[in-house]
């Protein structure tokens, strides 16, 4: 069965004069000789992506379209009108969001991220701003810790939302970036927590002790290069400490709690120093 809007491997089964006709052994689809790769013959198989022209015939393409079906992806609008958008999708075909699916009013030149999903009344593509319809909020198959894959969609009150692992949707707060974000950028994250209501709370940093003995390294790492001294301590801007190590304040003053606990570094308010142990000597 052929799947619209997704990659299909397909046999070619005949060359007429505007492409190239595969079929998976039911429906045929045209693929134009503007996408057919050198040194293809009749009886093999071809990976296409496989979409529905506007005259009513499936049409393939070797492009590579910046999302798929049941996909959430950041687009640029390229025509609009009275009823709705067209969307660069990277291929000879425009994605239309309806009207209805645009969370705002959407116009030419602007960048949202949307979902992309099969209208099954006509078998074409379509796409939507209305994300919440589609992400999964029951039985979140995620724990706390896991590192996931984030796409930011926007910024809120509380801070930036974003669309987890293609499926959820969950929240950086402000007061825990130390980055500056933008719509549409690909980070990698973790769940820091899971609400009962299904809200799933993020991280740019990864969780847990595992990670504190990995900055602890860095850290040490650091100190030793810099000859024995950091200026960076206990009240020093987060700013400064994020530039430095890439971590938050409060991790950072939990790492080097733990180096100052093992007497490997003594700790002011504006620098940390490698231990000596003036008794050894």
């Amino acid at each position: 069965m052929i799947e619209i809007g997704r990659y299909n491997d397909l046999r070619i089964i005949n060359k007429t004069e505007n492409g190239l006709i595969l079929t998976e052994g039911d429906k045929e689809v045209l693929l134009p000789y503007v996408d057919v790769p050198k040194n293809v013959e009749i009886g093999e198989n071809i990976n296409v992506f496989v979409y529905m022209h506007k005259d009513g015939r499936l049409m393939g393409t070797t492009k590579r379209p910046f999302a798929c079906v049941g996909d959430f992806a950041y687009l640029t609008v390229v025509d609009d009108g009275e009823d709705g958008v067209f969307m660069n999708l990277g291929i000879d075909k425009d994605i239309y969001v309806p009207q209805r699916e645009q969370k705002r009013p959407m116009f030419k030149g602007d960048n949202h991220v949307v979902y992309v999903y099969l209208d099954e009344s006509n078998d074409r593509m379509v796409a939507s701003s209305r994300l919440t319809n589609y992400v999964e909020d029951q039985d979140i198959d995620l724990e706390e810790g896991d590192e996931v894959s984030l796409l930011i969609i926007d910024r809120s009150d509380l801070g930036y939302n974003a669309i987890v692992d293609n499926k959820y949707i969950g929240l950086l707060y402000t007061n825990e970036l130390f980055d500056q974000l933008s719509p549409g950028e690909i980070r990698k994250g973790w769940i820091k927590k899971i609400r009962v209501e299904g809200k799933i709370d993020l991280s740019l940093q990864p969780m847990g002790y595992g990670h504190i003995l990995e900055n602890k390294d860095v850290i040490l790492d650091e100190l030793k290069a810099c000859g024995g001294v950091v200026h960076l301590g206990d009240k020093s801007a987060p700013d400064d400490i994020y530039d430095r190590f890439k971590i938050s304040k409060s991790a950072f003053k939990k790492v080097i709690g733990g180096l100052y606990r093992d007497r490997l570094i003594t700790i002011s308010d504006h620098e940390i120093k490698l231990f000596v142990d003036e008794e050894a000597d």
